[in-house]
């Protein structure tokens, strides 16, 4: 099979970037397809980051040896930035001063994490996106005695899991009520809490971080909001993420606006108003099946998107089944799973609490839009079908 175009120009080399690739080879395209990613890094798996690599268990999170994109015929370029794009002329300008043309562009350049503007540059703060965020969070593990974690989200849980794996003192602030309260909701966070408490995490809620301490251009702890202080050698701040757009700002492409969560604009096959434009991955905010628009930040969700925007723009047909989010974050000997959008619900209901483990249902108006549990794998993932055929537009 093949495009009445030449070149497929991919701009991020991250899972979705990768799948993307992927899916057109596998698809039957034989044109030229050119990965670009900004890292020197080749494709990733960024989940590990958080537990195993920073843990020492792994070195290697790659998702495709080297050879791989040679027998593919995929031209993998690495240490490169996009600038911006001509998107009348199709070129991408790139940092070099180079400029790369297309046919077809895929847009799948990620997130960076947020950082928070009044801390000062010093050293033992961190913060986890890259692998070269994670090399350097791992070094300064294996030396630090008490750790700050600002933020407890998935990352945010996840650290503090793996920091008191290897023996640091971990404390874990978050201004939300509890952990995972804007994932997961207040009844269920204080399910995860409980877990990290039980590990000797010291989880500090309602209250955020005001001040950096610091000595000799390095931190020695933080000032919370209420004014306490406490000490600390190793500080990561894990609030959040933005996408990475800003190479687009003249572009005319059409980007959703920072407060409905930022990201381009998308149908619901990745494609965007600019034509022969596309964007997938945390990046992109698709068209989703309950009629909202907006970034799915989900592992799984890069592969589904790369076959759907594929299909599309191959002109070939796509499975025409509802998608079922899902997102997995393993915690100690735990693993969360989180089935559906459990935003949307109006009523959480805790099924089973065995301690360690629970499973909670949740439901929109009477109707069940997100199922959340922990140890319960079999009993989430059979709950997939009957999400599928729950889910429905929401106004």
């Amino acid at each position: 099979m093949s495009l009445s175009v030449e070149h497929v120009l991919i701009v991020g080399a991250g899972l979705a970037g990768l799948r993307t690739a992927e899916e057109l080879r596998r698809a039957g395209y034989e044109g030229r397809v050119t990965l670009i990613g900004a890292e020197e890094h080749a494709p990733y798996d960024r989940p590990p980051l958080s537990k195993q690599f920073i843990r020492g268990e792994i070195d290697d999170t790659a998702l495709r040896p080297a050879e791989f994109f040679e027998e593919k015929g995929i031209d993998l370029r690495l240490g490169v930035t996009a600038t911006g794009v001509d998107t009348a002329a199709r070129r991408v300008r790139l940092d070099d001063g180079a400029e790369i043309g297309y046919d077809r562009l895929v847009i799948a350049t990620g997130l960076r994490p947020r950082r928070i503007p009044s801390f000062p540059d010093v050293r033992g703060v961190h913060v986890l996106r890259s692998h070269d965020d994670a090399a350097g969070l791992r070094e300064h593990l294996g030396s630090a005695r008490r750790a700050v974690i600002i933020g407890a989200g998935f990352i945010g849980c996840e650290l503090a899991a793996s920091f008191r794996a290897q023996g640091v003192e971990t404390v874990l602030v978050e201004p939300q009520p509890t952990p995972l309260y804007a994932a997961l909701g207040e009844r269920i966070g204080e399910l995860v809490a409980r877990m990290h408490r039980e590990e000797g995490v010291d989880v500090r809620c309602g209250a955020g971080v005001s001040e950096l301490l610091t000595a000799d251009d390095t931190v020695r702890g933080v000032r919370l909001t209420d004014g306490t202080e406490i000490d600390a050698d190793l500080v990561v701040v894990g609030v959040g993420s933005t996408p990475v757009t800003e190479w687009l700002a003249d572009s005319g492409i059409d980007l959703l606006d920072p407060a409905d969560g930022g990201g381009i604009r998308t149908d619901a096959t990745g494609r965007t108003a600019t034509p022969d434009v596309w964007a997938a991955g945390d990046v992109a905010a698709w068209l989703l099946d309950d009629g909202r628009t907006k970034r799915v930040e989900h592992w799984t969700n890069a592969g589904e998107q790369a076959q759907l925007l594929v299909a599309a723009m191959l002109g070939a047909e796509a499975p025409a089944a509802v998608r079922v989010p899902y997102v997995w974050s393993d915690q100690y000997d735990t693993k969360i799973q989180v089935l559906g959008v459990p935003a949307l619900a109006d009523d959480v209901q805790i099924v089973e609490d065995k301690g360690r483990k629970f499973l909670a249902h949740l439901f929109r108006a009477g109707t069940l839009v997100a199922v959340v549990g922990a140890g319960m794998t079999g009993k989430v993932m059979k709950m997939r079908g009957q999400l599928a055929e729950a889910a429905q537009p929401v106004s």
